[in-house]
This record gives C-alpha cells, sequence and structure tokens, in this order.
C-alpha cells in the first residue's frame, strides 16, 4: 500500500561531470516525489541520466545544484559520515552484477552490513538465517556465491540488502543477468518485498520488468520525459 508521506523529494537537482575540458550535463533539473511503499521502474535509453540519478538517490553521490531530501534529511548539508550512516540505516542495495564476496559463505554475506552496524556476532548470524529462509535459500548458509546459480546468487543479493531492515531498497538493474524465468522469480520477490511495506526504487531497461513497477519514471537528455503512477 502507497502511503502518503514522501521518502524521497527531488528539487531542480542538477548533476555536472566535468569531462575534459567540456561539462556534461547528466541531470537537467528533475524534480520528483517517490511516497512510502511505492514501487518505481526508471527507464530511459544509455546517456538519459538514469544510472546518475539511481547514485544519486543511493547516496553515492552528490546534486552539483538543487535539494534532494532522503526521509527529510536535506543530503546536500550532510558530511561524509553522515551520508554514510544514512546509506547504512535507510537504503539497501540490489545490484546486476550481485556484488558478492567470493570468499564468504552465504550467511557471511548476509551478515556485513551488520557488522558495520555493530551488531553482536550471534545475534548477526539469527538475522542472517532468518533472511536467507525467507529468501528460499535456508539450505544455502555455507555455499559460496560460485556453488549458487545466478538467481540463488541475487536472492543472497537481496537478503544482504534486507539486512539493516532498510525503509528504501534500490535495484539496478536486478534481473539484467538473469534468465527470463528467473528474472520472473526475482520480480516475485520484488513484489513481495513491496507488499509488505518496502520502498523500491529500480532503474532497468526493460519493458516487461518495469510493468512490475506500480510507478514509472521515463527519463531523456538527463530529464524526466514523463511518468506513469499507477495503482498502489
Amino acid at each position: 500500500m502507497i502511503g502518503s508521506r514522501a521518502v524521497i523529494e527531488l528539487e531542480d537537482v542538477r548533476k555536472t561531470y566535468r569531462m575534459g575540458s567540456q561539462d556534461v550535463q547528466a541531470l537537467a533539473g528533475v524534480s520528483v516525489s517517490f511516497l512510502e511503499g511505492s514501487f518505481w521502474a526508471i527507464m530511459g535509453p544509455s546517456g538519459s541520466g538514469k544510472s546518475t540519478m539511481l547514485n544519486l538517490l543511493g547516496c553515492l553521490d552528490r546534486p552539483t545544484t538543487g535539494t534532494y531530501r532522503l526521509q527529510g534529511h536535506d543530503v546536500a548539508r550532510l558530511g561524509d559520515d553522515a551520508l554514510s550512516e544514512m546509506r547504512l540505516r535507510h537504503l539497501g542495495f540490489v545490484f546486476q552484477s550481485f556484488h558478492l564476496i567470493a570468499q564468504l559463505t552465504v550467511q557471511e554475506n548476509i551478515e556485513l552490513p551488520l557488522y558495520y552496524l555493530g551488531w553482536e556476532p550471534h545475534a548477526a548470524a539469527e538475522r542472517a538465517r532468518e533472511l536467507a529462509g525467507r529468501v528460499g535459500l535456508a539450505d544455502r548458509l555455507g555455499h559460496r556465491p560460485a556453488e549458487l546459480s545466478g538467481g540463488q546468487q541475487q536472492r543472497v543479493a537481496i537478503a544482504r540488502a534486507l539486512a539493516n531492515d532498510p525503509g528504501i531498497l534500490m535495484a539496478d538493474e536486478p534481473t539484467g543477468n538473469l534468465d527470463s524465468a528467473t528474472g520472473v522469480q526475482i520480480m516475485d520477490l520484488l513484489g513481495e518485498l513491496n507488499e509488505q511495506g518496502k520502498t523500491i526504487v529500480m532503474v532497468t531497461h526493460e519493458s516487461d520488468i518495469a510493468a512490475r513497477a506500480s510507478c514509472q519514471l521515463h527519463m531523456r537528455d538527463g530529464r524526466i520525459e514523463r511518468m506513469v503512477e499507477g495503482r498502489g
């Protein structure tokens, strides 16, 4: 259920990069709000600004100008330590290439964010087991990424993203390295998480994947070309 409170607010956000002797404007005045419990798909051709947008939303980069408020906090006013804390406490990340640590087991990969949050080892292990069960991998806790299928690796990545119980999940092409059937399973899982109250912001170039989201944002040349805000 989509709530009435905006968890993400962008006001005239611009992002400019210096490329040699030229300034390239990756975002050219973006204004949008994402409500709590919404599920957004960000789409657009290569160079449209969608990846820059996700980096800014995930506090991995800062706007050149404009305002970005995350959970009511003005991101531009935060120092690096405070920004890292915001990411750690409020955001979970799911990537196309999974970004699992090859030397660690499934359980250890899921536990990793909790280590940085200062959890006791016993509590972190219990949380990891709970989340592995939640994504259907309770019997794979001792396996390493190389021993898992692509779909299983993405499930581990989702479990890890949920470890800190974030309100918002950022997903960058979460089905991009998966076959169609496995991609549907991952989207089913993201849909379940959204129904449980998680706000999800996903970048995808696949229209059938984007159709699974309740809202769509189409970008071109660093601007919002159109938005479709649907069911909630």
